[in-house]
């Protein structure tokens, strides 16, 4: 048995339908700026919202270890800018040594927190 094609658009199948619906509240702003590129790339504001979300990359929020880190290395900073003047003041031999070893923390937690992305 011939089964007759009535015409009309295909089915799609279950992977290509759109059928998730999200809202999203936006300020007056927002919503003309994305309106405003939509508009320009000539496609619907839900394309510009889906090819957005498809080409983004999001990263996450920073943890509390690398919060840590990165006050430790503020602190390390301030120190060296210490050193600096202790070696500006009293010569730069004296503040060598420290300059070393902070240098060598500063390095250790710099390797740490880009191992974390």
């Amino acid at each position: 048995m011939k089964t007759e094609n009535k015409g009309g658009r295909p089915v799609k199948v279950a992977g290509q339908k759109k059928a998730y619906f999200i809202g999203v509240k936006m300020d007056t702003q927002e919503y003309y700026t994305l309106k405003a590129k939509a508009r320009e790339a000539g496609i619907s504001i839900s394309e510009c919202v889906r090819q957005s979300v498809l080409g983004s990359v999001i990263r996450q929020r920073l943890t509390p270890e690398m919060h840590d880190l990165i006050r430790k290395l503020c602190g390390m900073a301030n120190n060296l800018n210490q050193i600096a003047r202790k070696a500006n003041a009293q010569g730069y031999r004296n503040a060598q040594l420290e300059n070393l070893q902070l240098a060598r923390c500063i390095r250790k937690l710099v390797t740490h927190l880009r191992h974390d992305d």
